[in-house]
């Protein structure tokens, strides 16, 4: 069996659209952003996206942001 996240995204999974199945790193709530860095790839719900946003985006190699989903209706 395969770890996930071990593996190495490739540019088609760093913008892979987000599943009500993928979940902020930091709080478990539904994930809208992937921040894709060399060290590996994390997910936030927008509101920790915008907390740490201005130290990861430099790092990021992807920053898929799908927040705008939330105001849709």
């Amino acid at each position: 069996m395969t770890d996930i996240h071990s593996t190495t995204l490739e540019v088609d999974e760093a913008t892979e659209p987000l599943s009500a199945l993928d979940r902020c790193d930091s709080c478990g709530a539904q994930a809208y952003i992937r921040a894709t860095m060399e060290s590996g790839t994390l997910l936030f719900c927008a509101h920790h996206a915008a907390k740490h946003r201005e130290a990861l985006e430099p790092l990021a190699t992807a920053w898929h942001d799908e927040s705008a989903r939330l105001s849709e209706r």
